[in-house]
């Protein structure tokens, strides 16, 4: 039944052009695929229009579900003995913050807790950059976009962030190679999937030619969603971003999912790391308040980081994603992780139910309300 639903809603949704295309997947613990399909087309771009939105092809922008593939590259520079979670990495990246004496951590980067906080979610922040005749989230590296004032001495708030960003940068400084080289070596090629995740898969001749482009409808949400040629999701970025910038099919990214949801130690080969990876990091009750809090901040705020999971269902955050720390019924268990992307991309852990998944389609705005539907076969098998 949460199949024929679904299915339901995507064709709906594809025929009143709220949608233009969109892949999903999800399976059990055991590796089995319980639902895979996809819908629609993956541009419409003129001379694209005719091409399909498929999982095994359709190279999209996955934007900060990023974030879980560089947790995932940090543990593992920690299990090889280069990284520490609690090391102040603040002597890597001199121009990370001036004037502050509190260190920096890995920890702290990828639990949002380093006072750091993207410029676009924050006024005072958009209006420093303004000051300085800048545009938010701008310039080709991880010092343009992110290295700037912070909204917090570090490890007391959680603030939405570059923070994986900056971790990315601490693996390419460490092991003298770049993220993307990293990832091929440790997570995508041990995988089976470096044909089809890429950071810049444009400069790939068996990719370029594979990669969706966006669509956006109206502030509203109001269809039809139409063609956007000249969004740039990386704002100019030259630099591999650890929180936003890689590419994916949707099996690609389906795969690294399942290993990770099933521990495989092809990734990571001590299982503390996947304790680690999984646990709350908001050790207190006034971090994970702030959490919470922040949340709810703003319309936008809910939005783009609410995960369409009702404010009173109470949450933390872990170097995965957000926690559900109360299940939601007919939709998921308590302990189930999730996150997404900016452009209408999800996935999710469902520990307790034994299921995860992914959606994933290239629509703006940002996490439009429809997106997540492939979460109800959580609470739907």
């Amino acid at each position: 039944m949460a199949a024929e639903k679904i299915n339901r809603l995507y064709e709906t949704a594809i025929a009143e052009g709220l949608l233009p295309g969109v892949s999903l997947m999800a399976g059990d613990r055991n590796g089995n695929i319980l639902y895979a399909t996809s819908f629609g087309k993956a541009s419409q771009h003129p001379g694209r229009e005719h091409e399909p939105f498929t999982a095994d092809s359709t190279i999209a922008a996955i934007a900060s579900m990023t974030k879980l593939m560089t947790a995932v590259a940090v543990l593992k520079g920690v299990e090889l003995g280069k990284l520490d979670l609690d090391e102040n990495v603040r002597p890597l990246f001199p121009k990370m913050v001036s004037l502050l004496i509190s260190p920096i951590t890995l920890r702290m980067l990828l639990s949002c807790t380093s006072g750091h906080e993207y410029d676009w979610m924050n006024q005072d922040l958009g209006k420093w950059r303004a000051s300085r005749n800048e545009i938010a989230w701008s310039g080709p590296t991880v010092e343009d976009k992110s290295a700037g004032p912070l909204t917090s001495v570090p490890g007391t708030h959680f603030a939405y962030s570059g923070g994986a960003d900056w971790a990315g940068k601490a693996i390419e400084i460490v092991f003298s190679t770049t993220l993307e080289d990293f990832m091929y070596e440790y997570i995508w090629k041990p995988l089976g999937i470096e044909s089809d995740v890429a950071f810049w898969p444009k400069t790939k001749p068996n990719m370029k030619d594979r990669v969706a482009t966006l669509s956006t409808v109206t502030e509203l949400g109001e269809p039809p969603a139409k063609d956007e040629p000249n969004f740039d999701l990386l704002f100019g970025a030259t630099d591999c971003l650890g929180g936003a910038g890689i590419f994916s099919t949707t099996t690609a990214y389906y795969t690294f999912l399942s290993a990770v949801f099933r521990r495989d130690e092809r990734l990571l080969t001590r299982p503390s790391s996947y304790d680690e990876l999984f646990r709350p990091q908001l050790n207190d009750d006034k971090l994970e308040q702030s959490f919470n809090d922040y949340l709810v901040r703003s319309p936008a705020h809910a939005q783009f980081l609410g995960m369409a999971v009702p404010p009173d269902v109470r949450k933390t955050w872990s170097f995965a994603g957000m926690i559900c720390l109360e299940a939601q019924p007919g939709r998921f268990e308590k302990g189930t992780i999730m996150w997404g992307g900016v452009p209408c991309c999800t996935w999710f852990m469902d520990f307790e139910g034994g299921v995860c998944g992914a959606a994933i389609c290239q629509m703006l705005p940002p996490m439009h309300p429809f997106q997540g539907s492939v979460l109800d076969i959580a609470g739907g098998n």
